[in-house]
Formats: C-alpha cells, sequence, structure tokens
C-alpha cells in the first residue's frame, strides 16, 4: 500500500485500508463517523495523512513505508488539501515556507540580483571608430590643409543628408538637398580662402538658393520647408565653417583645430566617464534622461584641465588661465549643444540621425557638440591670441 491509496477512515479514532468486503456495499447503513476529513478517492495523492494526536485516538498502519507520518509530510507538494497554516502537534514549531526550487536557490527572471551598469552604446565599436575617424582627421590635418577643408566639406554633406532625410521622413518637410550642399560647400571653402566676409555671403547665397530652389514645386508647406531649409544650413555648414577660420590662421592654424577637438572630445568623455559612475541628479530629464548634473561636473573639469595644459604648450603666445575659461566655455557650449540635438531627436521621435558610424549613430550625432563649440572657441582664440 501507497499514500495515493488512502482513502476515507474506517471508523473513529481508525486510520487504515479501505475495506472493500461486502459489509461496505450495504446500502442503507450509516458509515461510521470519521475520525478527519473525508476526500475523493481521485484527491487522495495530494492530502497529507492524519496525524498522530496524543488523546485522540491512534492510527493501523500495516505497511512500514507510513509509520512515520510526521518526516512524510515535509514531502508533500504545495498542494495538500489536508495543509494546516500552524502546527500539527503542540510542541512544533510553524514552519518557514519553503524555497521554490529544490536546491534553495531562486533562479527566476525576477529575483533580485545585484545589475551592472550599462554603457548604453557598443564600447568596442565605438572606441574603434573613434580612433580611425581621429587618425584621418590628424592626418588630414597636418600633412595638407587643404584635404582637411575637404574633411570637413563631406561632413557638412553627409550631415545635411542626414538631416534633410529624418525631417522628410517624420514631419513630411521637403528640404531640397542640392542648394544646401552645394552652398554648405561653398561656405566652408569662403570661410577658408576670405575669412568670416566670405562665410557670411556664402551664407546669403544659400539661404536664397533654397527659397528659389523651392519654388519649383507646390506652393503648399513653401513657407514651412524653406524655414527647415534656412535652419539646416545655418546649423551645419554655417557653424562648421568656424573651423576653417580657426585652421586660416598661419602661426598655429592646425593646433588651433586640434585643440578645439580634444577641448570637446575630452569634455564629452569626462561628462560621460564621471556621469556613468557617479551620476544620480538628472541634468535635464525632459530633454535627455542621461545626462546629469555630475557628468556636467566632470565635463567642466576635464575640460578645464585639457585646456590649461593646450593652451600652455600648444597655441603661440597662450596661457594656462586662458585655457582655463577656454575650457569652461567647451564645457558649457558642448554640452548644450548637445542637448538640442537631443531636443531635435525627440521632436522627430529618433533616437539617432543616422547608422553610418557603429557605436555613434550618424555624422550628426557626432558633430552635435562639435559644431555649436566651434564658434566659441574661434572667438575665444581671437581674444586670447588674435586671429592669427
Amino acid at each position: 500500500m501507497n499514500e495515493s491509496s488512502w482513502g476515507a477512515p474506517p471508523g473513529a479514532g481508525q486510520w487504515g485500508p479501505p475495506d472493500h468486503g461486502p459489509a461496505s456495499s450495504l446500502r442503507g447503513a450509516a458509515p461510521p463517523a470519521p475520525a478527519g476529513p473525508v476526500y475523493d478517492w481521485g484527491d487522495a495523492a495530494q492530502t497529507r495523512p492524519m496525524p498522530f494526536v496524543p488523546g485522540q485516538g491512534g492510527y493501523q498502519d500495516d505497511n512500514r513505508e507510513h509509520r512515520d507520518i510526521r518526516d512524510n509530510r515535509d514531502h508533500l507538494d504545495d498542494r495538500g488539501a489536508a495543509r494546516r497554516s500552524g502546527p500539527l502537534f503542540r510542541d512544533e514549531k510553524p514552519q518557514e515556507p519553503m524555497p521554490t526550487s529544490l536546491s534553495g536557490s531562486d533562479n527566476s527572471p525576477d529575483s533580485e540580483k545585484p545589475k551592472k551598469k550599462s554603457a548604453g552604446r557598443n564600447l568596442p565599436a565605438a572606441i574603434g571608430v573613434g580612433v580611425g575617424l581621429g587618425a584621418i582627421i590628424v592626418a588630414s590635418l597636418f600633412v595638407y590643409k587643404p584635404v582637411f577643408i575637404g574633411v570637413i566639406a563631406i561632413a557638412v554633406v553627409v550631415g545635411l543628408w542626414e538631416l534633410t532625410s529624418r525631417l522628410a521622413e517624420r514631419k513630411d518637410i521637403k528640404v531640397p538637398l542640392v542648394p544646401l550642399a552645394v552652398g554648405g560647400t561653398a561656405m566652408v571653402v569662403a570661410g577658408y580662402v576670405r575669412g568670416a566676409e566670405g562665410a557670411w555671403v556664402a551664407m546669403a547665397l544659400t539661404a536664397l538658393a533654397v527659397l528659389v530652389w523651392r519654388m519649383t514645386e507646390a506652393p503648399e508647406n513653401y513657407l514651412r520647408d524653406v524655414t527647415a531649409g534656412v535652419f539646416a544650413a545655418f546649423y551645419v555648414p554655417f557653424l562648421a565653417t568656424f573651423v576653417a577660420l580657426m585652421l586660416a590662421a598661419e602661426a598655429d592654424g592646425p593646433l588651433r583645430v586640434l585643440t578645439f577637438l580634444l577641448l570637446t572630445v575630452v569634455s564629452d568623455t569626462g561628462a560621460y566617464a564621471v556621469g556613468w559612475r557617479f551620476g544620480k541628479h538628472k541634468l535635464a530629464p525632459r530633454i535627455s534622461p542621461g545626462k546629469t548634473r555630475e557628468g556636467l561636473v566632470g565635463a567642466v573639469l576635464f575640460a578645464m584641465a585639457a585646456g590649461a595644459l593646450c593652451m600652455e604648450f600648444l597655441i603661440v603666445d597662450g596661457a594656462w588661465w586662458q585655457g582655463l575659461l577656454l575650457g569652461l566655455a567647451v564645457a558649457a557650449s558642448a554640452t548644450l549643444g548637445d542637448l538640442g540635438e537631443s531636443m531635435i531627436k525627440r521632436d522627430l521621435g529618433i533616437k539617432d540621425m543616422g547608422t553610418l558610424l557603429p557605436g555613434h549613430g550618424g555624422i550628426m550625432d557626432r558633430l552635435d557638440s562639435l559644431l555649436p563649440t566651434a564658434p566659441v572657441v574661434w572667438l575665444l582664440f581671437v581674444v586670447f591670441v588674435g586671429a592669427g
């Protein structure tokens, strides 16, 4: 006999195997009062055996397998119909809940486990792409200046393509790309050759070209499209022109551009590293939830230290204290530029402007902090050490 064959008790104070004799099948005979609860035959496997309670009778069992009922109760599952909420014996302490796993460990996905912080992007790919871009920029910057002007023009055209494509996809804004690309390239070249005056003239002609080019299509949404076109012309190529203005300095043009790039990268790196490790207080949660005040402090400290070194050892007639101010200004403008593009992407409902650079997104996702920082750095260079 095993536990699953136990049925209704035969009599008061008795617990044993069921009687299958003829007497048990007599109709009209009143069954003896049971000593415990009665269960269906199919549910017997899910019931707990009636324990022996001193002073309330005993039990009969002709099978040694069930002699120790008190020990066997720990092996029943949670479906036992005769489970009691309190102890079965008067001297027994309440049981602790059994673990969900037989091994005592909880391997469920909902179990609370310490989670490691995630960087939020593919760091190996991001580092590889960053190193590759840095090598191209440095090589073109110090080998032959016009080659670097070409690098700026290519970045401008690709950035305009990404921006206008996202505007068309998400907002149905039709910005003419051809006049923007031609005018943007002209701005960069004019800024390098003719200075700030040439850049302003190229900007005005580009805006006029956008107005005329859009006239070839239907007049619906004309004002919306040309407004977006003028904004794109100012946001991408015109701001990038200030990098060409820095490069045009005869004494230390390439070193000025290198300082500008280093300070912007160091500011972003400081904000990322400090914010990822210590960030708790959100800087602008409605615009960019990932940015923290601690990260901003890291950007300022890193950029000021790098600025002092660069102005002291790279820039002609530069001083370390000027580098501190330069680093502070770069940290502020780079952060604002990053937040500005985050605002644009939130309005468009996208995460990245493109997918051209693995681990980074698109070109515009790398230019977001560089573009607004370029005029700030150029202006401070002019104030501190002259136009060169």
